[in-house]
């Protein structure tokens, strides 16, 4: 039985495929969009997964919609007649509604078929999806289950008992009142405007100090058995009219906060203005009341579930700094948290809630690994590199024939202090890229996170960068928060732990500025490519680390090798990896000399924070051509070409511009595969 998913008309539009219980798909909208956090109709990430699952419309047996109209009626009505909210308010709701009743439209177009020819469709409630997406993956047969958001289908928040093929409810919140929505208000008036910034709000707060604690918790009294409430004064969301629209697929939506929260806080930040210590005490206190809110609530579910094991799901459960706390503040012992456990993943829930709680189907499928997306070949990457203008010999590009070579050519790569785009294999389902598509570095030189984000990602630079660890060395690298027995190994990013005092120094690169880091544990079985080249780093340097970020820059995360080399294209990366073919830019010297011998080196601080020397980094390259042939072990052909950098003149520096291309064009590379796992 063929079973689709679907995340439609929100954020975050998303599709899966299911086939008698197991998955075979799972996409992101914005991924081929190329818009973050992408709103509307998913049509192209339906047609990636039929085209990897090698079906048609004709072939699907069912659709489930993660969104439920009809659901929780009563209330709404009740809402309305007591709270009176505006009419736009209210009309706009009930817009949004529509387009769900209305779906089939939308469906048909994306299958290429008549709706009469649409395979019967499920509506399933927002937050049961969320439910589903977290447990009926998860490896546990028994589980108390939470879901924690901004808002769905008129719930926030909501948690169940599940047991094998079933969940059964136990409590929710009500909208207007939301962990989700105290998170994005604050960070609205922290200055940081768009449709999923509560990250960085998150990425700043150990910059700060909880002064502003009692303050924030006025805005959110608890009450008993995991309740909580919204202090509606300070807040607009409920009532007043307010922006709310995804045009051209970019969802946003105006200030939910009154200027009654500036009377609380002072005066609210501008967008791009300075970053006061204000307002990192404001992001440090809002980090430190979430937490207790969560907690508070994580508490009740379990008081009234008595489960040792927890699995979360919702935006709010994507704030890896609380999750990696739950253990040292509530009584649960494992946790597990899949990697799309935002609005994306409520497709992959509706999914497997038609499947198990409609069906009865037992459980056969467990999620220990992200690579549900498209793979591609490498065949037309030297034609790709070739065809750029300035062919000047700027590039070397080398396919290797084996993985070992690749992965031993790219570690002494990343020990020398390049940064080095990784692009193999599936790509990953949900916000991280977790080594497949990554940008990677050596996390023992201290500048290197200055360097990524202002040369490459081109972002705030108080936003840190998350290790990927070799699953077996997480003990040695990583503790546990008081009261915790230690780091779990978490494969998906999504739990912050304290770095062990001794290894700081040797990781700097990816210690943030508290002593944490968001790992990523890599197992051999989950990803074998990844994890044989942070095992050649570690024989080179001793340190069983790298330093991972998602391969963008200012967009979403690449999803075909075009978009890989134009995002290489246009930043500073010193080489990328897409499948078997390396691709390095000539080191200044060599370019200038005409030798294109390796490049090594690198730029900025050493291992440790020592300086080091190798090119200027930033220098203008030479225009002369050389070419080039290897003879080399495991490499097939070897071939210098252009470089097509953009050079800006600066002050005694040297930046690179923007040169943005359109990353949004349809890939050529459909060489879709399957792998086995």
């Amino acid at each position: 039985m063929h079973i689709l998913g679907i995340n439609a008309y929100h954020g975050d539009v998303s599709a899966v495929l299911l086939n008698d219980g197991d998955l075979v798909a799972a996409l992101e909208e914005e991924r081929f969009r190329r818009i973050k956090h992408v709103a509307g109709f998913p049509t192209k990430a339906i047609q990636r997964c039929l085209d990897i699952g090698g079906i048609d419309a004709a072939d699907l047996d069912h659709v489930a919609i993660s969104r439920d109209p009809s659901a929780h009626f009563g209330k709404k009505v009740q809402f309305v007649l007591t709270n009176r909210p505006s009419l736009k308010l209210v009309w706009e709701r009930a817009m949004s509604s529509r387009k769900v009743t209305n779906v089939e439209a939308d469906l048909a177009d994306a299958l290429g078929v008549s709706q009469a020819k649409l395979p019967p469709l499920h509506n399933v409630e927002h937050h049961p999806a969320h439910l589903a997406s977290a447990f009926f993956v998860s490896p546990y047969d028994e589980a108390a289950v939470c879901a924690l958001d901004a808002m769905g289908d008129f719930v926030s928040t909501s948690w169940a008992m599940g047991q094998g093929n079933h969940m059964e409810p136990l409590g929710r919140v009500y909208y207007p009142h939301s962990l989700g929505l105290l998170y994005t208000a604050i960070t609205q008036f922290l200055g940081f405007p768009y449709y999923g910034d509560e990250y960085k709000v998150m990425g700043l707060a150990p910059y700060g100090e909880p002064t502003y604690t009692d303050e924030i918790r006025e805005l959110i009294p608890l009450g008993e058995d995991g309740q909580f409430e919204l202090s509606l004064d300070y807040f607009r969301h409920w009532q007043e009219d307010y922006d709310m629209n995804w045009e051209e697929g970019r969802p946003d939506f105006g200030k939910i906060y009154t200027p009654k929260l500036e009377e609380l806080l002072g005066p609210e930040r501008e967008p791009e203005s300075e970053l006061t210590q204000r307002h990192k005490d404001i992001a440090h206190s809002l980090q430190a009341v979430h937490e207790e809110n969560a907690f508070h609530v994580l508490n009740a579910v379990h008081e009234q579930t008595g489960a040792d094991r927890l699995c979360l799901a919702g935006g709010v459960a994507m704030n890896s700094v609380a999750n990696g706390k739950v253990r040292a503040n509530t009584p649960f012992e494992e946790v597990y948290i899949q990697p799309a456990a935002a609005d994306n993943g409520t497709a992959l829930g509706a999914a497997f809630h038609v499947w198990h709680e409609k069906f009865d189907a037992p459980r056969s499928f467990v999620m220990n690994h992200t690579l549900w997306g498209t793979a591609y070949d490498d065949d037309r990457v030297p034609e790709i590199v070739a065809d750029q203008p300035e062919a000047a010999s700027k590039y070397q590009w080398t396919t290797y024939d084996d993985l070992d070579s690749l992965c031993e050519k790219t570690a002494q790569l990343l020990a020398d202090g390049k940064v080095v785009g990784w692009f193999r294999g599936r790509m990953e389902w949900g916000a991280r890229a977790l080594g497949n598509r990554s940008i990677l570095a050596d996390p023992g030189r201290a500048d290197a996170r200055d360097r990524i984000n202002n040369r490459v990602k081109y972002r705030e630079e108080f936003r840190p960068f998350a290790p990927s660890i070799l699953e077996e060395a997480v003990d040695e690298y990583f503790d546990g928060y008081e009261g915790d027995s230690g780091a779990a190994p978490d494969p998906f990013m999504q739990q912050v732990y304290p770095v062990r005092e001794e290894k700081q120094d040797e990781i700097p690169a990816v210690t943030h500025v508290d002593g944490t880091g968001r790992l990523q544990a890599v197992g051999k079985d989950r990803n074998p490519a990844y994890h044989k080249l942070i095992s050649a780093f570690a024989e080179k340097t001793g340190t069983p680390v790298v330093l991972n970020t998602s391969f963008n820059e200012n967009e979403p995360i690449v999803e075909s090798p075009e978009q890989a080399l134009d995002c290489f294209f246009r930043t500073a990366m010193d080489a990328v990896v897409v499948e078997n073919t390396l691709v390095q830019r000539q080191p200044v010297e060599a370019a200038a000399a005409g030798d294109p011998s390796d490049s090594g080196g690198g730029c900025g601080g050493g291992r440790g924070g020592r300086p080091v020397r190798g090119p200027v980094c930033g220098a203008p390259p030479s225009k002369r051509p050389t070419r080039q042939a290897s003879s080399a072990p495991g490499h097939r052909l070897s071939q210098s070409v252009p470089n097509v950098q953009r050079w800006v003149a600066g002050d005694g520096d040297t930046g690179f511009r923007h040169d943005l291309h359109d990353v949004g064009a349809t890939s050529k590379l459909r060489g879709i595969a399957v792998p086995s796992q």
